[in-house]
């Protein structure tokens, strides 16, 4: 949250005055940006459907992942500042186009602008399930401010070695940080639950990329939600890893992973128990969705 002792709505806590326009580690000030709106048809099929899910891309980050494909998302030219009704009126203009849900991505630096914007919201016109979509690296008290107003967490899980996460993300706390966000997720919105036609309508789905040459940390990653969640979660085991320009020279993450990483770290899934674990299949990787980062006069006049 963000007070007068600057913000600590992530656990960062940079303790950036963003109330008077300082930039927060996240790179923004407590005016909500906003990237892009549009639906989107790749995520987890119960999430995307045939109408795709009604994502809103906001700008800013709490991570500094060197992999990144979103980067540009920290740029101070991208995306558009809008006001509380104009962030409304983009949720409800998704909902009309007639997406199966309302998917808030990397909104942890926005959360307590957003509180009364659900709120308002989930008590008259939004008639669709609300996700929040982040890394996991969030603070379980900001967390709690969204009780009752998120039907499904879909966090990553990314890292279960301090080392990797501090050397890739800039965060060694991440492992135990984002375990006890996906807790108090799980607290609040319980297990997967999906309607008659196989569309999740609340739970926590939980996601970890698998990353080139990283198999070994992967399967220690999945047997530590295995041991601490058990069923109680969903899981997704990312494929898609695709090396932005930046990585060309890195010895470890210049390239995607293979079939074979990935299957080793699919099959040691099922060896521990994860039955329903979802997969990606083929070249998942091509699928990745980069988004063009746009709005424009025109699409604000539309909504």
């Amino acid at each position: 949250m963000q007070d007068t002792k600057g913000c600590n709505a992530c656990p960062r806590c940079c303790n950036a005055d963003r109330a008077h326009a300082s930039l927060g580690y996240c790179g923004q000030t407590d005016t909500i940006r906003i990237a892009r709106v549009a639906p989107h048809y790749w995520e987890e099929p119960f999430l995307s459907g045939q109408k795709g899910s009604g994502t809103v891309f906001f700008c800013g980050c709490n991570l500094r992942c060197c992999y990144c494909q979103n980067g540009v998302l920290l740029q101070e030219d991208t995306g558009r500042a809008v006001t509380p009704e104009e962030c409304k009126a983009m949720i409800l203009y998704l909902q009309r186009e007639g997406v199966h849900n309302i998917n808030l991505v990397t909104a942890t630096q926005f959360t307590q602008q957003l509180v009364p914007i659900l709120r308002e919201l989930r008590g008259s016109a939004l008639q669709i399930p609300v996700v929040w979509n982040s890394s996991g690296y969030e603070s379980v008290e900001t967390l709690r401010l969204l009780e009752g107003l998120v039907d499904i967490y879909l966090p990553d899980y990314k890292y279960c070695s301090t080392e990797l996460s501090q050397m890739y993300s800039n965060a060694p706390d991440y492992p135990t940080v984002a375990l006890a966000a996906i807790d108090e997720m799980l607290r609040q919105v319980g297990s997967p639950q999906f309607d008659a036609k196989g569309m999740m309508t609340r739970g926590v789905q939980v996601r970890h990329l698998v990353l080139p040459h990283h198999g070994k940390e992967s399967r220690q990653a999945l047997y530590r939600l295995r041991q601490h969640f058990g069923d109680r979660i969903g899981l997704s085991i990312m494929s898609q890893y695709t090396p932005m320009p930046a990585m060309a020279g890195h010895p470890l993450l210049s390239r995607k992973i293979t079939a074979k990483e990935y299957e080793t770290v699919t099959r040691y899934a099922l060896q521990i128990g994860w039955q329903n674990a979802l997969t990606q299949e083929g070249e998942a990787a091509s699928e990745s969705f980069i988004p063009d980062f746009t709005l424009t006069d025109e699409f604000m006049k539309m909504i």
